[in-house]
């Protein structure tokens, strides 16, 4: 499939999407900024370790210390990534500490501890509790592996900073919810919590004049 075709997240978006346009704050959503189109990566290792990238940085600086990567590590795999020693990682964008968690990331792949073919096939709540015992695999790094990756349809990552300001922009909130707030508000919209993020996230990117970002083509499905 071409890039004019995109796969896209999560896999039953479209059918989402028609269960939430009921609700007045999403069917305004869709009329003022369109159907989200958030493309789906790859499953694997290069995935996982972008979203380790992307942790604390911007969705750019993460893409750069990608094709920095890219370049020191031909084909970017984990046995590969291995080899690499610290000052190349430094060159290619990395901290000490995501060194640490992207060596772990690849020691896990290739000793058998975290199989993608295995987590693909994995229940929710489980493929969570798999990615979230992984050295620098946080609750919010599991969660948007698990709709981006893995095109999950009920995932609801109420630490992210982009979908707490597009809720409170919509449901006109007071003031922007945590994460604890967020993830009782997102009750709501099981079974479609992904949708709904997905749907928020267009909201907060219209509202700036922003497009969802493109990342290397590395980590397309």
């Amino acid at each position: 499939m071409g890039l004019s075709e995109p796969v896209l997240a999560p896999r039953r978006l479209e059918e989402g999407l028609a269960a939430l346009a009921r609700e007045p704050v999403f069917a305004a959503i869709l009329t003022r900024a369109g159907a989200p189109r958030f493309r789906r990566r790859r499953n694997g290792f290069e995935t996982l370790l972008h979203i380790i990238l992307e942790q604390q940085v911007s969705i750019d600086a993460a893409a750069a210390m990608f094709r920095r990567l890219n370049e020191e590590c031909r084909p970017l795999a984990p046995a590969g990534f291995l080899k690499l020693d610290e000052a190349t990682l430094r060159r290619c964008g990395f901290s000490r500490q995501k060194a640490t968690y992207g060596r772990a990331l690849a020691e896990a792949v290739t000793g058998g501890a975290l199989d993608f073919t295995r987590l693909a096939a994995t229940p929710d709540e489980d493929a969570l509790a798999t990615l979230i015992a992984l050295k620098g695999i946080g609750r919010w790094s599991a969660e948007i592996y698990l709709i981006f990756a893995l095109g999950r349809d009920d995932v609801w990552p109420a630490a992210d900073l982009g979908l707490q300001l597009g809720v409170a922009a919509e449901l006109g909130l007071p003031a922007r919810p945590g994460e604890r707030e967020l993830r009782d508000l997102g009750e709501r919209w099981r079974p479609w919590r992904t949708v709904a993020a997905c749907l928020f996230w267009q909201s907060y990117l219209h509202a700036r004049n922003r497009t969802a970002p493109v990342l290397p083509a590395e980590l397309y499905a």
